[in-house]
């Protein structure tokens, strides 16, 4: 899966001279918690994040009234944001984007293309767009595990047992168990009722059990 799968688009942009007042507002008017920052020439310089704009504190002692002015007329986007851009090409595989802003330890990388941003992915477009789809969340059918099946022939076996009774497989993937030092088969399977499947691989000699989602 490609970055341009799951980012975000028509991404609103600021510039440093914005008044954080100003980016507060446009942040709870389109309900997202991260602003680019960009230059007059439209390239990305920062990301103010709704965490750097609470975190905003005039000095002490002063009268509330200088103090709200102060936050909303003083302080500017390109005082509070975080000049550490991390960027990535639509064409990038979503491994490395995340990799990349797991790296730099952000929650949010930008898509740029000929110096321009086109889009955004944060943790959220990740997990809606790779997590949720791949662990069926809000999905309806059934999820069993094939304990030990995610290796060559017995997945492909299994695979094709399942094939054969006509049940549309969803999702399929195999994860390494520390366990048995075996990969285990997941099948999200587009039915309801997978009590007959599971005593049918059993009876084949594998261990399949009911997943709760």
């Amino acid at each position: 899966m490609l970055v341009i799968d799951v980012m975000t688009t028509n991404v609103i942009t600021i510039k440093k001279e914005t008044p954080v007042g100003e980016a507060q507002k446009i942040m709870k008017d389109n309900k997202i918690r991260r602003l680019p920052v960009v230059d007059d020439k439209g390239r990305p310089i920062g990301v103010v994040t709704e965490d750097r704009l609470e975190r905003i504190k005039p000095p002490s002692g002063t009268p509330l009234l200088w103090q709200i002015n102060y936050l909303v007329s003083r302080t500017t986007a390109g005082n509070v944001m975080r000049k550490k851009v991390i960027t990535v090409k639509p064409t990038d595989s979503v491994e490395h984007a995340i990799d990349k802003a797991q790296s730099a330890k952000v929650g949010t990388v930008l898509v740029v293309e000929k110096g321009e941003i086109i889009g955004i992915c944060s943790t959220n477009d990740f997990f809606y767009g790779i997590v949720n789809p791949t662990l069926g969340i809000g999905e309806p059918g059934s999820r069993i595990v094939v304990v030990g099946g995610g290796d060559g022939k017995p997945a492909e076996k299994i695979i094709s047992f399942i094939n054969k009774l006509g049940i549309e497989i969803k999702v399929i993937w195999a994860i390494f168990s520390p366990t048995i030092k075996k990969n285990n088969l997941v099948l999200h399977l587009e039915t309801e009722d997978i009590t007959s499947v599971i005593e049918e691989l059993k009876k084949m000699g594998y261990d399949a059990r009911l997943v709760q989602r």
